[in-house]
């Protein structure tokens, strides 16, 4: 039986479908989500909300669950997430070929990253299945893959010190914007677009937020006072967005990314404006499922089946950028794509739960039936 409605599945849905629209670079509704609004966007919220999931799913430092089964267990969750990036990956590459040759356009070979699979297939194919080589929109899974693999690592050391924990992530972030290391891509130049050195941090931030303990349950202690206290700074970051009040990387003290708002090294700026986005927001969802219970239940089952849930959606983006690229571009072409795309999200998830409460069901048959 699936989870009821809760406030963790309900913010992963919201990414889930606000990620589905910017990635959709110029549809009309693309102006209406958060990240208008705030310095950071639903890219921070998703990874902070998998620490959260992490969290929930290992336990207390205490849990009497045997380390082993639940490190076998983040294992089987890498491998699946990675399996789940390959297939995406080759499913873009097969619409962008696709998209080319039907309309007879040799240059959308070039889009999100794509021209090394054509013309430097051999290298290309070592680097996708490496995750240096990633195609723009689909590089959040293998950020994700990352994490996932050093989630046995986050995890050991959450049970044998919570501070140690927070000390050692803080300060591989803070190597990382000092020292500007970062993973590089290949055969293509350049970095990683999220670097995992640094975003590992809003991973163990959740993590560590999500628990009663330690620093969660010092948050909670201080809720109102920590709400109070970020309002300004969400207010700030909404002025930031809306008159670009960016502060000039040539006249800031070094190490720049210290002092800039960047998403690639999730720099103090954007970390500092998200904590305080969560901080407001986090006494939202009661209300949320009391007024509208409707679209907590939707975005909830969507936070359900994340995984699937985002490839689907990562796809479905990738062909309104198509459809937006064939026909022109108009408010009612917009309007098709984001009625179509969300429905199908719902459907995907819907697809999720039926399958596994089936399997369930064979299952419990089958236990039945050997007994």
């Amino acid at each position: 039986m699936s989870r009821q409605p809760n406030a963790i599945d309900f913010w992963r849905g919201f990414a889930l479908i606000t990620i589905f629209i910017n990635h959709i670079p110029g549809i009309s509704f693309e102006y209406f989500t958060h990240r208008n609004f705030s310095i950071s966007d639903s890219a921070d919220l998703f990874v902070f909300l998998a620490g959260w999931a992490l969290r929930l799913s290992v336990g207390p430092p205490y849990d009497p669950t045997p380390t082993g089964i639940v490190l076998s267990r983040l294992g089987g969750r890498a491998i699946k997430i990675y399996a789940a990036q390959l297939l995406i990956s080759c499913i873009a590459i097969a619409m962008i070929a696709m998209a080319a040759t039907a309309f007879e356009n040799p240059l959308l070979l070039e889009w999100h990253n794509a021209a090394a699979i054509f013309y430097d297939p051999v290298n290309a194919h070592v680097g996708l299945v490496l995750l240096t080589y990633q195609l723009g929109y689909f590089d959040i899974l293998p950020l994700y893959v990352v994490l996932m693999i050093a989630a046995p690592l986050i995890v050991l050391l959450y049970r044998l010190s919570p501070a140690l924990l927070f000390g050692l992530s803080f300060t591989i972030y803070i190597c990382a914007l000092v020292f500007e290391i970062a993973l590089k891509s290949w055969p293509t130049s350049g970095n990683w677009f999220f670097n995992p050195l640094a975003w590992q941090f809003v991973f163990v931030l959740g993590f560590l937020l999500a628990g009663g303990e330690g620093l969660g349950g010092w948050a909670r202690r201080h809720a109102r006072a920590l709400t109070i206290g970020a309002a300004p700074l969400v207010l700030l970051g909404a002025l930031m967005m809306q008159f670009s009040w960016w502060p000039d990387p040539t006249a800031v003290p070094q190490p720049v990314l210290l002092f800039i708002a960047e998403k690639t090294n999730m720099t103090p700026l954007r970390l500092i404006q998200f904590l305080a986005l969560v901080a407001v927001f986090s006494a939202a969802y009661p209300h949320i499922a009391r007024l509208v219970p409707v679209l907590a239940q939707f975005f909830s089952k969507l936070g359900r089946n994340s995984l699937n849930v985002f490839c689907v959606g990562s796809l479905l983006s990738l062909g309104g950028q198509i459809l937006r690229f064939v026909y022109e571009r108009s408010l009612a072409i917009d309007t098709l794509i984001l009625i179509v795309g969300i429905a199908l999200l719902g459907l995907t998830a819907w697809i999720t739960e039926w399958r596994g409460s089936t399997q369930s069901a064979s299952a419990a048959r089958s236990l039945a039936y050997r007994g």
